[in-house]
């Protein structure tokens, strides 16, 4: 093993040694299903904040948005303000009234948002349905995460498939097992801080590597197409406009993540709530700097032809020093690693209490909590071992369906619109449907296909996903509007 890969190793043992610690601390915070599932409603504003960020973007900024901008140039920064505003919406717009109504109605999940003002019939639909939805699209994503963590480890330490997922998979769990929503935040905030510096140091390597800003726009100008350092990428006003609704429509999806709206409804009070906003908001703003300036200072390096996704990792191991380079790694690999901490949790409750299965258990509901966490790893990692990894490939259409599905509910019990449950169950299906068939859509050869079908699958495959990410919430919102039982001043 190489000194790089020792260096990875010592450091993965150490951060993970510091999560486990992080679960044995918050287990014995865990008394009640509120405690395990949202803190008992105590998070300080540094951990909602960090946890926050970290969970709505993670190692996907680190390598999936640098490697966009490397791509694409500065047309890619068009997703940018959606993500912020998706950021505003949440903290500012929703996270009084998810706060408040938590403490004074004692709600747990999401489910329990979105259910509220309805009879006892009424939340038990919503809240099966919600769940359904939450475990269709989560047991997937989780899966795909240790599919991830487990290349990372066959990369950088060369083990064999199951041995990386069964380690990835595990460290996970047992924190998550030990310390629930406590570990999970606490843990997460320490993500979002390792991903805070590499996001500052790795941009800064690459910047002065290149020479600096200057050169860098030169050596662009010089050899890349005016298409890359154009905001509107060259491209006809209807597709510049498709591929801008779409890429904001990636901040349109947050309002609708459970792992996220727990965060606010965990806060502990108002003061917490703005002061974790704004230590969300410039991390997010510093974290997308850095990967921009990534981006562009990595295109300026090692050209065209490269993977995007890969930039990271190549730029980290050709630019610095063998010792920071393996910790920048490590930091990664643990991001990776820790991503699926969130979504568990809230795969668990969705079972646990929005299926009703923790109900049947009065005094141990925690104890049911956890023995459906690990259910759900157990069926992760099978899939992630037995399953093609084609499965995968189109994972991330779940954070646009759970948007589609529950974003427009809680956008309307915000502003204050109370609607019947029938139409509340109708809005989650159409929204949900709607994005899975966007989705498929745009995995079809229009060629292929005639009329109104052809026309739909362009639609799905204009640039950014417009369709998939946007469309749903329209009748969604409307089958809310009308089925309303009364506006609430």
């Amino acid at each position: 093993m190489s000194q790089e890969s020792l260096i990875v190793l010592a450091t993965l043992i150490a951060y993970k040694l510091v999560l486990v610690g992080v679960g044995v601390w918050a287990s014995s915070r865990n008394t009640t299903e509120s405690d395990f599932f949202i803190a008992g409603q105590g998070l300080g504003p540094w951990v909602a904040g960090l946890s926050y960020a970290a969970s709505t973007s993670s190692a996907w900024v680190l390598l999936g948005f640098s490697g966009f901008v490397y791509l694409n140039g500065l047309s890619a920064l068009w997703m940018v303000p959606g993500i912020w505003a998706g950021y505003v919406a949440i903290w500012l717009w929703f996270g009084r009234r998810l706060r408040e109504e938590t403490a004074r109605e004692g709600h747990v999940t999401t489910a329990d948002f979105l259910s509220g003002g309805q009879s006892v019939g009424g939340k038990r639909l919503i809240g099966a349905v919600a769940a359904a939805m939450i475990l269709f699209c989560f047991i997937f994503y989780i899966a795909a995460q240790f599919g991830a963590a487990a290349q990372a480890f066959e990369t950088q330490f060369a083990l064999p498939q199951m041995e990386s997922v069964l380690v990835g998979a595990g460290i996970v769990l047992l924190y998550s097992l030990l310390g629930g929503f406590w570990a999970v935040s606490v843990t997460d905030m320490l993500q979002g801080a390792l991903m805070l510096v590499v996001a500052i140091l790795l941009p800064i390597a690459a910047l002065m590597a290149a020479g600096g800003p200057s050169e860098v726009l030169a050596t662009l100008a010089a050899n890349e197409s005016s298409a890359f350092l154009s905001f509107g990428g060259d491209m006809p006003v209807m597709l510049l406009a498709g591929f801008v609704i779409g890429v904001w429509g990636v901040g349109l999806g947050a309002l609708g993540q459970p792992q996220l709206i727990t965060r606010l409804m965990a806060v502990k009070d108002e003061a917490a709530r703005m002061r974790g906003f704004q230590i969300a908001i410039v991390w997010a703003v510093l974290v997308f700097a850095g990967m921009t300036i990534l981006g562009l200072s990595g295109r300026a390096l090692v050209g065209a032809g490269s993977n995007g996704e890969a930039l990271f990792y190549q730029v980290a191991r050709d630019y610095l020093p063998p010792i920071i380079g393996g910790l920048v790694i490590a930091a990664v690999l643990s991001a990776v690693m820790s991503t699926v901490d969130s979504i568990l949790l809230v795969a668990a409750a969705a079972v646990s209490r929005d299926l009703g299965v923790s109900r049947r258990f009065a005094g141990r509901e925690v104890l049911v909590s956890r023995v459906v966490m690990v259910a759900i790893a157990l069926i992760a990692v099978w899939m992630t071992l037995a399953l093609p990894s084609t499965i995968f490939a189109r994972v991330l259409f779940a954070w646009a369906a759970l948007g589609a599905a529950f974003g427009p509910v809680i956008v309307m019990r915000v502003v204050g619109v109370q609607s019947g449950h029938l139409a509340v169950l109708a809005a989650m299906i159409v929204g949900f449907g709607l994005t899975v068939f966007f989705n498929a859509m745009g995995a079809l050869d229009p060629a292929s296909l005639r009329g109104p079908a052809a026309m739909a699958t362009q639609w799905a495959q204009l640039p950014g996903d417009p369709f998939e990410r946007v469309f749903p919430w329209m009748p969604a919102l409307l089958i809310l509007w009308f089925g309303r039982m009364r506006v609430r001043a």
